[in-house]
């Protein structure tokens, strides 16, 4: 089968088409001929640097596609089932790729009415906000949320979950993309080029951090007692939770993880028309160092998606 490999860290020149043998699924494992995958930035992460890896692994995690057979044990699903997940994260799943196999419970039932790009989109970035905004954070109707980067890849899924779960939402974005994430159904967006956030904002219960840096320390000036700022940009970010504590508040560094519970959740808010992934550009499997020089330009709206089957 075809798949996108790299023999050495660098930049999107080292991804390449490789030749491999398909995969077979294990013990409650299944095998998925892979029609789609989304783009993240960990993939890029890992591109460069081996990411939590420490070396070079084949890339991918989201996909979206047919269960092709079933390894022993598994009652979920039979050949010709549409599914989509995001596979043995934070471990390698190689879905960048013409298939790859995945834990039966990793997966769900792809919604009759996305395509197969539209779901690969969702995995990664949806699993992202949904355990940041409900598992983290606990966000509740009628509470205040922050989102910065709101148009990006979990930022603008994470604004539409947050209003799907009742809360008033606040969103940065830049310029270009106020539009957008007023679109998406934010209750008030601040361009960040024009104003200090820290500044305009305050009584926040939650910030949703995608950017890391300076923007940990300056989303904790937002928050009202007890609140908590999620990062997902960083380890380095996971030192914010001691400075939070000493001002009553909290802060943590999280990592998506697999997540069946949640895919059924991101599932239904797709069925039900309240989340959808708005897809910036798809490309050919072949081009997946075009789809991260793409990626690492920043100039994205949403996600990036790899199309395997055509």
């Amino acid at each position: 089968m075809r798949a996108i490999g790299q023999d050495a860290f660098g930049g999107p020149e080292v991804l390449r088409v490789v030749e491999v043998e398909r995969p077979e699924p294990g013990p409650a494992e299944v095998l998925v001929r892979v029609h789609a995958a989304g783009v993240n930035p960990t993939d890029v992460w890992h591109r460069a640097s081996g990411g939590l890896a420490g070396k070079a692994i084949r890339l991918g995690w989201d996909l979206s596609g047919v269960v092709e057979a079933v390894g022993i044990g598994v009652t979920l699903f039979a050949p010709g089932d549409e599914v989509f997940g995001m596979p043995r994260q934070p471990l390698p799943a190689g879905t960048y790729a013409e298939y790859a196999t995945s834990p039966a419970r990793h997966l769900v039932r792809k919604p009759a009415g996305l395509s197969h790009v539209e779901a690969a989109a969702l995995p990664l970035a949806a699993l992202t906000a949904w355990q940041a905004l409900v598992d983290t954070a606990d966000v509740r109707a009628g509470q205040r949320v922050l989102i910065h980067a709101a148009a990006g890849g979990v930022g603008h899924l994470a604004v539409q979950i947050a209003k799907a779960r009742g809360a008033y939402v606040i969103a940065t974005a830049s310029t270009g993309k106020v539009g957008f994430v007023r679109e998406l159904g934010a209750d008030e967006v601040i361009d960040y080029t024009q104003t200090d956030f820290a500044e305009a904002v305050r009584d926040v219960d939650v910030v949703i951090d995608t950017i890391g840096g300076e923007y940990g320390p300056r989303s904790l000036r937002t928050l009202r007692p007890g609140g908590i700022v999620v990062s997902l940009a960083s380890p380095a970010e996971a030192q914010l939770a001691e400075v939070a504590r000493a001002q009553g508040l909290r802060a943590g560094f999280m990592i998506v993880e697999a997540d069946q519970a949640g895919m059924r959740e991101v599932a239904a808010l797709a069925e039900a028309g309240l989340l959808r992934a708005r897809v910036d550009t798809v490309l050919p499997l072949e081009l997946a160092a075009k789809a991260h020089e793409i990626s690492e330009s920043g100039r994205a709206t949403g996600k990036i998606v790899l199309s395997v089957v055509d």
